[in-house]
């Protein structure tokens, strides 16, 4: 069984070691065969960034189409603005998430 991805975030990861095992025991490794997936956290992350990015980018152009009047669908306009708005609140809490974390590690006395 392939846990599916959340949010775009990479592919899925098995749940059972023997899947694991069969996909070179490579998390993100049980995606398509042939598809260039990007390697380790550094690679998920610059993927997750440039999503926000094309998310911010569509709904500027969709906010532009929206005030100069020549959109068709007001209503999807304003499903992409809020959208957008959603997916920077959260990788805003994400990041403020990560880095507590980091100052509680940093703290902790050994």
């Amino acid at each position: 069984m392939i846990i599916p991805p959340i949010g775009g975030l990479g592919g899925g990861l098995p749940v059972n070691p023997a899947e694991a095992l069969a996909h070179g025991g490579q998390p993100g490794a049980a995606g398509a065969a042939g598809t260039a997936e990007p390697a380790g956290f550094g690679g998920e992350l610059t993927e997750a960034i440039s999503s926000l990015e094309q998310t911010q980018n569509s709904a500027s152009s969709a906010s532009q189409a929206l005030a100069t009047g020549t959109t068709s669908d007001p209503a999807s306009a304003v499903v992409t603005v809020q959208d957008a708005q959603l997916a920077m609140e959260l990788a805003s809490q994400l990041r403020n998430k990560a880095t507590e974390a980091v100052q509680s590690v940093f703290n902790t006395q050994v």
